[in-house]
C-alpha cells in the first residue's frame, strides 16, 4: 500500500524529489517518458549539491520546455511504499508553475507533453500524483472555476 503524506516543511537535507503542478493558458501540462505509455507531472530527483526549487526549475524545463513561468512553492509531501527505498519514506516538495512560454523541442527522456483540460486516463503513478493534484487544490492553488475531480 502506498501512503502518501502533507507537510508545511521538512529539514531541507530530506528532501529528494521536486514535483511540479503546471498551468498554461488555462490548461495543465502532463509529460510522458519516452518509455512509457503514461502520463505524469514533471518533476524529478534533487542532484547533489542542488536547491530544491533549482531541481524544480530545471526538471520542469527538462520535462516540458518551459522557459518562462511563476514557480510557487506549495507544500512538502512523502511517499511510502514497499516497492520503493526499501519501504521507507521519502520526501519532496511540490511546487506550482503558471507557464507562459514554452520551447518547441524537448531535450530530455521526455516523448511529448500533453496540454488539456482534463486529468488523463493514464497516470504513471496513480497512488500519487492524483493525491498531489488534491492537496493542491485543497490548499486553493487554482480557483473555482479550474476546480478537478480529483479522486484520491
Amino acid at each position: 500500500m502506498t501512503i502518501v503524506r502533507f507537510y508545511e516543511s521538512v529539514p531541507d537535507e530530506k528532501l529528494k524529489f521536486a514535483v511540479i503542478i503546471a498551468r498554461k493558458d488555462g490548461k495543465w501540462i502532463f509529460c510522458r517518458h519516452k518509455a512509457r505509455d503514461t502520463y505524469e507531472i514533471p518533476g524529478g530527483h534533487r542532484e547533489p549539491g542542488e536547491a530544491i526549487e533549482e531541481t524544480a526549475r530545471r526538471e520542469l524545463y527538462e520535462e516540458t520546455g518551459a522557459l518562462q513561468y511563476t514557480l510557487n512553492p506549495v507544500c512538502v509531501y512523502s511517499v511510502t511504499a514497499p516497492d520503493n527505498f526499501d519501504g521507507q519514506e521519502t520526501f519532496g516538495k511540490l511546487f506550482f508553475a503558471a507557464v507562459e512560454t514554452l520551447e518547441g523541442e524537448l531535450h530530455s527522456e521526455i516523448g511529448s507533453i500533453l496540454q488539456t483540460e482534463n486529468l488523463p486516463d493514464r497516470w504513471t503513478y496513480p497512488e500519487i500524483q492524483p493525491k498531489l493534484l488534491a492537496e493542491a487544490q485543497r490548499r486553493g492553488i487554482y480557483s473555482p472555476k479550474e476546480q478537478l475531480e480529483v479522486q484520491s
